[in-house]
């Protein structure tokens, strides 16, 4: 307990952490709660279990102050209704001996219960982006008193589509917030919402914990092009014994279904593929075939890879380099487990080069270099990301418009009259102009006798 004294907690929220037997903070609990408190703009980069709803809860309720006011202060955004329920049932715990309300809202449930839940006021709402914007639009939930406003686990959430939703929610909260965002990998859309939304935000990465790289023989390729990693990778999967359970990790969903048809024709029954677009079913089954050794390859994305807990994985297989060095560090932890030895494969273009050693620095290693197998065709084909970008010579010579000027010749004296409404009108406007003062009303009286 005592080393969370330097936090200068409460003595309730004291006893709700020895009721929990928590000893001592974790990386991510130590970095992120003086920044927190700061009032600043914060980014999290770090793993699932790392103990990030306790980082960012434990600073907000220290500082949660007594209200009866129906309206939430603090808001928590999460991707799923599981975690719903998992974080308003962690704050609970936390603030065993507080007086706080929390309020868990999301979708599948009647929308008049939440709204019936909501009227009778809440401190803290744990929501699904989707439920809590029809509970704002509808008003049955107001957000004008939100000053802490907690996005967990944003990359799944952006996976999963909830970018319109999120969008919609920041045009409804009071600007002057807090914007506090955790994620376990860092990728484009998380950068682009990042630069959209947050002022100068601070950004803490903490590094996967117990990734054994003295477990793990690290390799990689110098390879032309995606369709030449494709052949490789086929070339690699031949060896049955050496490559017993593989997890490829590949950038995103368009390039997980282009390297599964790719493969399918050779390795049809060595082969499943997950990620965001493929329904729940298809998912599990895909996890269970391969767990069980139906399957021993596995293509996935950084995000759908978040969840699995697999054990006995013999190769890490980076398909696509990612752009995010931290990445790199959450795939290959796969691999390497349990003190078994575990093996990990890099292939990178020349537009990747610069991200592996990226990834080096970050990890202060050289992965050794393996020169590229002599029986495997280098393929021209080319993906709509590697093709030259066609430039329309025609569109960067637009004719430029001269401004208009005078015409090349006087107009004549008749072609310059203007319609006054003709001279009838002007001589009765003239007589009977508009009276500006009571003379004028007298001057028009005394033309008409």
């Amino acid at each position: 307990m005592d080393h969370f004294e330097k936090f200068k907690l409460s003595t309730p929220l004291r006893n709700g952490i020895a009721d929990l037997g928590f000893e001592k903070p974790t990386p991510i609990q130590e970095e992120a709660f003086s920044m927190i408190l700061s009032g600043k703009d914060m980014v999290g980069i770090a793993q699932t279990g790392t103990g990030k709803t306790f980082a960012y809860m434990l600073p907000i309720l220290k500082e949660l102050k007594f209200s009866q006011q129906i309206h939430p202060r603090i808001l928590i955004l999460v991707p799923t209704r599981e975690l719903v329920v998992q974080v308003v049932e962690r704050i609970e715990e936390f603030a065993k001996y507080i007086n706080v309300r929390v309020l868990g809202v999301y979708g599948g449930v009647n929308i008049n219960q939440h709204s019936a839940a909501a009227a009778e006021g809440a401190d803290i709402v744990v929501a699904t982006p989707g439920r809590l914007y029809d509970l704002a639009v509808s008003r049955s939930l107001q957000l004008k008193h939100i000053y802490k406003l907690v996005i967990d686990e944003v990359d799944v959430m952006l996976d999963l589509g909830f970018r319109p939703q999120l969008t919609s929610i920041f045009e409804l909260l009071p600007e002057r917030r807090q914007n506090i965002m955790f994620s376990a990998t860092m990728t484009e859309d998380v950068e682009i919402m990042i630069d959209d939304f947050f002022i100068k935000p601070q950004k803490i990465s903490i590094a996967v914990s117990g990734t054994p790289l003295d477990n793990i023989k690290q390799s990689c390729y110098p390879v032309k092009n995606f369709y030449t990693k494709a052949n490789l990778l086929k070339h690699l999967l031949e060896d049955r014994e050496e490559f017993k359970k593989v997890l490829v990790f590949v950038s995103n969903k368009r390039s997980a279904d282009r390297l599964f048809n790719a493969l399918e024709e050779d390795l049809m029954s060595d082969l499943c593929v997950i990620h965001s677009n493929k329904t729940q079913n298809y998912r599990l089954r895909s996890i269970e075939q391969f767990e069980d050794g139906t399957h021993r390859v596995l293509v996935t994305t950084d995000v759908m890879a978040r969840g699995l807990d697999l054990d006995k994985i013999s190769h890490v297989i980076n398909f696509d380099t990612p752009r995010f060095p931290e990445n790199y560090m959450h795939r290959i932890g796969r691999t390497g487990r349990a003190e078994q030895e575990g093996k990990s494969i890099l292939f990178y273009t020349e537009k990747e080069k610069e991200r592996k050693e990226a990834i080096e620095e970050l990890m202060n290693y050289e992965i050794p270099t393996v020169d590229f197998p002599e029986g495997v065709e280098i393929s021209s084909q080319l993906t709509p990301d590697e093709r030259p970008k066609v430039i329309d010579m025609a569109s960067q010579h637009k004719v430029r418009h001269e401004p208009s000027g005078p015409g090349f010749h006087e107009k004549k004296d008749k072609n310059k009259k203007t319609n006054q409404g003709g001279s009838y009108h002007r001589e009765l406007a003239k007589k009977y102009k508009k009276a500006k003062t009571k003379g004028d009303k007298n001057q028009n009286r005394r033309r008409k006798k």
